[in-house]
């Protein structure tokens, strides 16, 4: 059996083809090469973003969330759990070709708004937590979430529904996720406070800022602001906008409670993913909104 072993050739043609090849390498070189001002670069516009972050929105998948990373140039998408692979191909096709504005990335179990039966501030079957004590002139009342608003139109300080609190003057939920409820008995203290905190101002905060939140569930937990303006699809049609992302860990029954820092607040508790004890994602309705929607201040 003979074998037949190759040589490099010699010669011109040996040297016509390193030639090539050191040609070929010039080449690839070239082109991988990053321009003086690549970290400058804005791959996507203003409006490319925009349509990126509608084409979320119409896709329609419940349990994601989204919201425009301006200084990095990019549509992040956060998705729990109950969101499949096909689901994240149907949002990228919704985005045509927008699609490379979008990044996605996974959380924790899955969105919900965080209402449970049980303790703090309740109504119905439900439970809630408060968020903070504001005023109009001489009355006075208490925002929480929009979605506990929804479900019970009187709330008590107990599960047995003994000592009323007050009742609702109204809610906003889906779109927003905030309520407001006139305290009706004149034996209830209503400070401006969360816990021994004193509240004294209303603000947003800004990304990557260390913020608190307070439940009636969970107690008080901290984490960073991770997104403004992010919108989030519950389901059902439930879709939320304009809310504060955080890192912030949350459970049922802590819907309503405060996002704060120091006597500044910051915003309503929504929903989100995870729990408090392998952590997750939360979403907040910036007081600030809710104030001036009810033409209401911190006492």
């Amino acid at each position: 059996m003979r074998i037949k072993r190759t040589t490099a050739p010699s010669g011109p043609a040996r040297r016509t083809r390193l030639i090539a090849v050191a040609a070929g390498f010039l080449a690839a070189a070239a082109f991988a090469a990053p321009t003086a001002n690549a970290s400058d670069a804005r791959p996507f516009s203003a409006a490319q973003l925009t349509r990126a972050s509608d084409s979320v929105m119409k896709a329609d998948i419940p349990g994601t969330a989204w919201a425009v990373d301006a200084k990095n140039n990019h549509v992040v998408v956060t998705v729990d759990n109950t969101v499949s692979k096909a689901e994240i191909a149907k949002i990228r096709k919704q985005a045509g070709a927008d699609a490379g504005a979008l990044t996605v990335k996974r959380t924790p179990g899955t969105f919900n708004k965080l209402i449970s039966g049980g303790d703090a501030i309740y109504g119905g079957q439900y439970r809630c937590s408060l968020g903070f004590n504001v005023r109009s002139g001489s009355t006075y009342y208490f925002l929480t979430a929009g979605h506990c608003g929804q479900v019970a139109s009187t709330w008590y300080s107990n599960s047995g529904h003994t000592t009323v609190l007050g009742t609702n003057v109204g809610y906003s939920f889906p779109g927003n996720d905030f309520a407001l409820v006139r305290y009706t008995n004149s034996s209830i203290a209503h400070p401006s406070a969360v816990g021994s905190q004193t509240i004294s101002s209303a603000a947003t905060p800004s990304v990557g800022q260390t913020v608190y939140r307070r439940g009636s569930t969970t107690g008080t937990h901290s984490g960073k602001v991770t997104a403004l303006n992010a919108t989030v699809n519950y389901g059902g049609g439930d879709i939320v906008s304009g809310l504060i992302q955080t890192t912030v860990c949350a459970e049922g029954g802590d819907s309503g409670g405060p996002l704060y820092n120091g006597s500044v607040a910051y915003g309503l508790t929504s929903g989100g993913s995870g729990n408090c004890t392998s952590g997750g994602t939360t979403f907040f309705q910036p007081v600030t909104e809710a104030l001036s929607y009810y033409g209401v201040t911190l006492p």
